[in-house]
Formats: structure tokens, C-alpha cells, sequence
């Protein structure tokens, strides 16, 4: 996976400055999520696994199933994806670039997974601490994981925060047994 970020990298971070100077990151957003996408269905994926295929036949093929969200600018990156062999890294381009819009938009994806349903007011107090702690504006969305026993795990980004009664036992097991 840490290989197929750093292959990922200066793809995404082209995309995203190109994006970024002409205004349009969230049509490019939109754009990459959906290639990424495609690569997801099994047939399509098996397609484009073809040796026989061209880089002119794969950028084809991803243009013919994206037709209707593709720029020019995109298929122009789809095609250059496809000559350098890199399209298989196209959902790690889309999560990148998704990661350099947030910073530049001063926000974060926060997941907040808790053993119980939280109340609009937890999650809402949980918000505004992460806000402060951050320096971010957050958008929250939580889960429910009852193997937590109590408390919560909260994920921002690279930031996890681990509250949980069941990290908590781990901790002391593990203090315990060295």
C-alpha cells in the first residue's frame, strides 16, 4: 500500500495544482472518484488487466465509461495514467488528492466509531473539541462498533485518538505481560 501511495503521489498532487489554478477541484474530485470507481468492477478491472491491449485501447476504455464526467484535461491525465502503466493507482491518486483538498479547504474528515449510538449533542461536543484541538473545520460521521465495550475512537486523518474501554484493556494487558 506505502508503494502504491508514493506512485500515487506526484500524479495527485499535479492533478490537484492544475485543479487547484483552474478553479475546478471539485469537478476533479468528482472525476477521479469516479475512474477509481470503475476500477472496482470485476469485468472491467479483468479488461484492463489485457496485455494485449494498447495505452490508446486502455485510455479508450476509461473514457468510454467516464464519457460523461471527463474534461479534456481528464482524458488527457487518464491517457497519460495509461502510458506510464498507472491507472491500477487511481483510487490511491483519488484519496490523495482528496487529502490535499482538504488542507487546502482547512478541514478533516473525522470518524468517530463508538460501542453506542451518540446523540446529536455528543457528537456535537465532540465536534467542537476537535475543532479547537485541530484548528479545522470537521466533518463528522460515526459508527457503531459494540466490540468496543465503552468510550470511542476517533479518526482524523492520520490522528487516531483511541478512548475505548477495549484499547484501554489492551494497554494494560500489554504493560501487564512486558
Amino acid at each position: 500500500m506505502a508503494e502504491l501511495t508514493t506512485v500515487a503521489r506526484p500524479y495527485a498532487k499535479a492533478a490537484f495544482q492544475f485543479a487547484d489554478e483552474q478553479g475546478t477541484q471539485s469537478a476533479w474530485s468528482e472525476l477521479l472518484l469516479i475512474a477509481a470507481s470503475a476500477l472496482e468492477n470485476d469485468l472491467f478491472a479483468d479488461y484492463l488487466s489485457n496485455p494485449k491491449l494498447t495505452t490508446t485501447q486502455l485510455a479508450d476504455a476509461f473514457t468510454t465509461v467516464c464519457a460523461d464526467k471527463l474534461t479534456q484535461e481528464g482524458k488527457n491525465f487518464i491517457t497519460l495514467l495509461a502510458q506510464n502503466k498507472r491507472l491500477n493507482v487511481l483510487p490511491e491518486i483519488s484519496a490523495l488528492f482528496e487529502e490535499f483538498k482538504s488542507i487546502k479547504e482547512r478541514s478533516v474528515d473525522v470518524v468517530i466509531t463508538s460501542a453506542f449510538a451518540l446523540t446529536e449533542a455528543q457528537t456535537s461536543k465532540l465536534a467542537d473539541a476537535l475543532k479547537r484541538k485541530l484548528d479545522r473545520e470537521v466533518n463528522v460521521s460515526s459508527t457503531e462498533d459494540k466490540s468496543l465495550i465503552g468510550g470511542v475512537i476517533i479518526r482524523a486523518g492520520d490522528l487516531v485518538i483511541d478512548g475505548s474501554v477495549r484499547g484501554k484493556l489492551a494497554k494494560l494487558a500489554e504493560s501487564m505481560n512486558s
